[in-house]
């Protein structure tokens, strides 16, 4: 066991930054135990110790250690891209299985990017994600990139998108640069706006173009960042697009058990024992996750400004069916 002192060492030295010195008195910690004939926990804490050197070398993505730096965009790109710096989690997204368990994939690939590359493998890190709106496609961009600490950088799509011949491409290849010369996350959104079909009626030259620059540049994109494209209308993509990214993410509207989880979550801080969760299952049916935020919300401000924490069926279910009648 360590001692007291080594303790408080540990302590001390990750409270000022101290990385080597904390590595050190771990590895003192570590012979210690084998000298008590802890072999096999002895090895377990110098693996671990390993471990950790070789993230702080590489980072959590396999970039650069160093968090990455406050930045702003500058000159064209500061119309072009917008930056947050999100602290979302996965735990805090209620998804189906299946889109966590690729997202959950994502994350480790990136975070373990060191250790692929050693046999010659690379990352997910292209990703599509395609689904009705409000089904957590948003969040799911600022989630990636709050668990492998990057910014997240937006792409304005009505600054990109310009009626002069060459102007869009010229600035996508700006974009494309930046992606390249800073690590980060970049959301394309809308993203239909860009990869639409060349063979629609609707095409007009210019789009075509731009259509064509962006598959260029993406395929020959080999760079540390993660790309992420969201759009609401699959059936309008061009089918070139898909076999450029490495994964596509099919979002759907929340199943009833989803749904359920989205309201209790919402609700938690209320009393809601008198909820007939069958009732308000049924009035949920076909709302997408944002809009049961909304409606889980309005029914708390309700009760709330009714002077009380109770939240009945009745007002639940007429907040939900409120947001039924507004999409139609």
């Amino acid at each position: 066991m360590a001692t007291k002192d080594q303790l408080k060492a540990l302590i001390k030295c990750h409270a000022e930054g101290d990385n080597e010195r904390f590595y050190a008195i771990a590895m003192q910690v570590a012979a210690q135990e084998a000298r008590s004939g802890h072999g096999r926990f002895a090895q377990e804490l110098r693996e671990l110790i390993d471990q950790a050197k070789v993230r702080r070398e590489v980072g959590p993505s396999g970039g650069n250690a160093r968090p990455v730096p406050v930045v702003q965009p500058r000159g064209e790109l500061a119309g072009l891209l917008s930056v947050t710096y999100p602290k979302t989690r996965l735990p805090d997204m209620v998804l189906g299985d299946a889109i966590r368990s690729r997202l959950e994939q994502v994350i480790l690939e990136q975070r373990q990017q060191g250790r692929l590359a050693e046999h010659g493998f690379a990352p997910l890190r292209k990703l599509l994600l395609v689904g009705p709106p409000g089904t957590g496609k948003t969040m799911t961009a600022a989630t990636l990139a709050g668990e492998l600490g990057m910014a997240l950088f937006t792409i304005q799509l009505d600054a990109l998108i310009t009626k002069f011949m060459g102007e869009t491409a010229a600035k996508l290849r700006l974009i494309f640069d930046a992606i390249r010369e800073t690590r980060a996350a970049y959301f394309f959104d809308e993203f239909d706006a860009v990869g639409g079909d060349r063979g629609s009626k609707n095409d007009v030259g210019e789009i075509r173009r731009v259509l064509n620059s962006f598959l260029q540049f993406l395929e020959q994109d080999s760079s540390q960042s993660l790309i992420v494209a969201a759009t609401n209308h699959v059936g309008l993509l061009d089918r070139a697009l898909f076999r450029r990214f490495d994964a596509v993410v099919d979002y759907a509207l929340p199943t009833s058990a989803v749904a359920l989880t989205v309201i209790r979550a919402r609700l938690a801080s209320l009393n809601v024992d008198a909820v007939s969760w069958k009732m308000v299952a049924t009035a949920a049916r076909g709302l997408s996750h944002a809009e049961l935020v909304k409606a889980s919300d309005q029914a708390a401000k309700n009760a709330i400004l009714s002077q009380t924490t109770r939240i009945e069926t009745k007002m639940l279910t007429a907040a939900l069916r409120e947001r039924q009648e507004a999409k139609r």
